[in-house]
């Protein structure tokens, strides 16, 4: 009974990642900015690959370590690398 509990969840959280990978690219193929485009699809990138390894946390508890370890680089680097990336898009334009 819980294993069928956790593995439902487990799924939950997997697919609930795969929807935020999906719903980020949508802006892209708008006509908005740059920095809008890039702030939407890192925000759903961050939010999906997280919830897809606490998924894969529940579903493999054994490998807890790394997966935490990946979970936590995961939420530090996505968000430098993003504001790196929105950094150096707008270098030089307000000055």
């Amino acid at each position: 009974m819980i294993d069928t509990v956790i593995n439902v969840i487990s799924y939950s959280c997997i697919v609930i990642g795969l929807i935020f990978w999906f719903w980020g690219t949508l802006p892209l193929l708008g006509h908005r900015s740059v920095l809008f485009k890039l702030h939407s699809l890192s925000v759903s990138d961050t939010l999906g690959s997280m919830s897809i390894i606490v998924g894969l946390l529940l579903k493999i508890p054994r490998e807890w370590p790394l997966l935490l370890l990946a979970l936590i680089s995961l939420s530090l680097w996505n968000t430098v690398l993003g504001y790196v990336l929105a950094y150096c898009s707008n270098e030089g334009r307000y000055d």
